[in-house]
């Protein structure tokens, strides 16, 4: 029987927001190897594994030359594609000497990167978010450690019925889950894990542009692509009027794992209105006190909780809430047995 790898390989991982990646070079693990992001001087962004291969120095404490990279340890220098470009002690170029490099895509202010085979992320589009980038504005964003397994992160996000009990500070919704209707479908690759809350006064977000005390229309609707890539639309409008005039915020939550039991979760959300310092502060402030002093503890606490166990093999009881977080963990694992056969 053929084994399956910790994680899918041939998908699209988000390896860094765009701002993250400059000039310096940018160290990560992501998917269990030390990746080095860096921007050529064209502008356009490279992800090289951060390993000489002569006596495995972190390239990312050497020093650029160009869009070269020189190893700190004994100055074998690479090529923004990772092939050795030169050997400071020798004209020739000793075999083996080449980095392996990725794929790599960069869109919405978002760098994606691909640690599949190669050939194949040509083939597969890249996540849509589109939305988090209004009137060419970058959207308000974070990143934040976790540790914990990235599918415990897609479970939190898949099944928002936890708003109620886990962000009592900060995005609880007085109720208003337990009024609502919620409906997991599939289209095509993707999953939706919906939340319709009709006839309640108007939910947070909405503050300052709708009375508080107005009837209003609530949704909730998270997409997931796999591995873990997910854009939520937080709307409202007034009761029975038109959703696509109506209030409404768009954030992403992108999980790509550090390790097997650690991972990097991204976060973004757009603003009502202009950018302006004291908005963007306040609002950045919000979303790092629910993701870090919320979400954070207790899913680390849940992971840490299974003492080592598969998920499965603690027998999770289903509540129905959380379908969308079954059904993509089930996705993930037919992917992995389909590319462990290829």
């Amino acid at each position: 029987m053929t084994e399956t790898k910790p994680f899918l390989e041939n998908a699209w991982y988000m390896a860094a927001w765009s701002h993250e990646v400059g000039e310096d070079m940018l160290r990560r693990r992501l998917l269990g190897e030390p990746i080095l992001l860096m921007r050529r001087q064209d502008g356009t962004a490279a992800a090289l594994v951060d390993r000489c291969p002569h006596r495995y120095a972190p390239l990312s404490k050497g020093e650029r030359e160009g869009d070269t990279i020189v190893c700190p340890y004994h100055g074998l220098t690479f090529d923004a594609a990772g092939q050795c470009v030169r050997n400071p002690f020798s004209e020739k170029i000793p075999a083996g000497a080449q980095l392996r490099s990725f794929p790599v895509v960069e869109r919405d202010h978002i760098v994606w990167f691909w640690p599949g085979d190669p050939a194949r992320a040509e083939e597969t589009p890249v996540p849509d978010f589109s939305a988090i980038v209004i009137d060419g504005h970058a959207p308000i964003t974070g990143v934040m450690p976790m540790a914990a397994n990235y599918e415990y992160g897609t479970d939190n996000l898949m099944d928002l019925s936890h708003i109620e009990f886990v962000h009592k500070g900060t995005f609880a919704g007085r109720g208003v889950i337990f009024a609502g209707t919620h409906e997991v479908k599939a289209q095509g690759d993707q999953l939706h894990s919906n939340w319709w809350m009709p006839a309640i006064p108007a939910p947070a977000h909405t503050f300052g542009i709708y009375d508080p005390a107005m009837i209003t229309d609530h949704w909730l609707d998270m997409r997931w692509e796999a591995p873990a890539s997910m854009y939520l639309q937080v709307g409202a409008c007034p009761q029975g009027g038109d959703r696509a005039e109506g209030v409404i915020a768009h954030q992403a939550h992108i999980l790509t794992p550090e390790t097997e039991g650690s991972s990097h979760y991204f976060w973004a959300t757009t603003r009502q209105g202009p950018p302006s310092p004291e908005g963007d502060a306040m609002l950045a402030g919000l979303m790092g006190a629910a993701f870090g002093e919320e979400d954070k503890p207790i899913i680390e606490a849940a992971y840490a909780n299974t003492d080592g166990a598969d998920f499965w093999e603690r027998k999770p009881l289903s509540l129905g809430i959380d379908t969308g977080g079954t059904r993509a963990r089930r996705i993930i694992e037919k992917r992995k047995k389909e590319e462990a056969a290829l």
